[in-house]
């Protein structure tokens, strides 16, 4: 396999946060890691990478039988680990396997959430995980997308089985529109010529219009749901909120015509903590199967999603970006310094876009 890693088989010495935790609370600190000792294919020079949303222990088994399939480890022990998905940099050196970069290459990347995280000065990363970054963009703001443009593309595209050839006039409904995913997923939705309904707060709706939304409902100024039956039936509803959402939300598909409901706020990974891997999967896969089944036998389609991390997917993305159909939508930037700050602001939540961590 292809790879970027640190420094080809070397001893270096690298700056980097990582979460510990202390009895029940949580301690980010930055750590200088010496004589980090890299066994991987290929180097790749971390400049800037964006952060997303944490919650500690949220996952952990799951993400401990994936690093670690024949010994799944005692609770805790993922620790101390780097945060952040999102990166920006410029590749060092390259894997005898690597056909598509070389050294010098300006390129982004959002690593899958089995992996060390991207808070670092230097970052690990698989060449099938790797994008050439678009030209127009600068490190900072090509670091705000990877992972929600990867987010929502799974969502949308993947399970959702829309694309440019098959959105035009659809009727799309995104509920959480004004954050990460939700900017993103207005952008590419106006991109393949959908008509799009945003579902945010009455601050964010600027934003939101901005970004191409046709029309916005604002979740604070009463009921949703009362405000949504005066409109014409949705062909495609993006749930980035959760919870008791879909309750109420899924009527509002059209019947019998292949619409499709996907949430990605899902019981997954907390299932696997609760009740280990095993009966973890089993509950999991209950819950979608009934859900999926009940749904469909009412003439919609039920389904969740997830991120995945893949390069051929942000060449694609890449693309609507060099076109001027995609820009990113950058909240506020922290130095490196001030990684606890910004992580406080992302746990308080109401994001307008992505909260980015400067590097160099």
């Amino acid at each position: 396999m292809s790879m970027v890693c640190l420094n080809l088989l070397q001893n270096i010495s690298l700056n980097c946060f990582q979460c510990y935790l202390k009895n029940v609370n949580w301690d980010l600190r930055i750590v200088s890691t010496a004589n980090f000792l890299v066994h991987f294919a290929r180097n790749f020079y971390d400049v800037l990478r964006s952060i997303t949303g944490f919650k500690g222990g949220y996952g952990a088994t799951a993400l401990n039988m994936k690093r670690d399939p024949l010994h799944v480890k005692i609770k805790g022990e993922e620790f101390p680990l780097t945060l952040g998905r999102d990166v920006s940099g410029v590749v060092m050196e390259c894997g005898l396997d690597v056909r598509y970069f070389k050294p010098g290459d300006e390129v982004w990347a959002a690593v899958p959430p089995w992996k060390q995280g991207t808070l670092s000065e230097f970052v690990v990363v698989s060449g099938n995980e790797v994008s050439h970054k678009p030209r127009s963009l600068t490190h900072t703001q090509a670091a705000s997308l990877p992972y929600v443009a990867l987010t929502a593309w799974s969502a949308i595209n993947k399970v959702g089985g829309l694309n440019d050839r098959n959105c035009t006039g659809k009727r799309v409904l995104i509920l959480g529109a004004s954050g990460g995913v939700g900017t993103f997923a207005i952008q590419v939705m106006k991109a393949w010529d959908a008509h799009v309904t945003a579902v945010c707060s009455q601050d964010a709706s600027e934003l939101v219009r901005k970004l191409g939304a046709d029309d916005v409902i604002d979740y604070k100024s009463g009921n949703v749901e009362a405000q949504l039956k005066s409109s014409k039936p949705f062909d495609f509803i993006l749930d980035n909120v959760g919870g008791s959402t879909e309750t109420w939300a899924l009527k509002f598909l059209k019947k019998w015509s292949g619409a499709t409901y996907v949430t990605l706020v899902t019981p997954f990974l907390l299932n696997m903590d609760r009740l280990g891997i095993a009966d973890g999967m089993l509950q999991t896969g209950v819950t979608v199967g009934s859900k999926t089944l009940k749904h469909f036998w009412q003439g919609v389609h039920y389904r969740w999603a997830f991120f995945m991390a893949s390069g051929p997917c942000l060449d694609d993305i890449a693309e609507l970006v060099e076109a001027g159909k995609i820009q990113p939508v950058i909240e506020k930037t922290f130095p490196f310094s001030k990684v606890p700050e910004a992580f406080l602001k992302v746990e308080r939540g109401h994001a307008r876009g992505k909260t980015v961590i400067n590097v160099v």
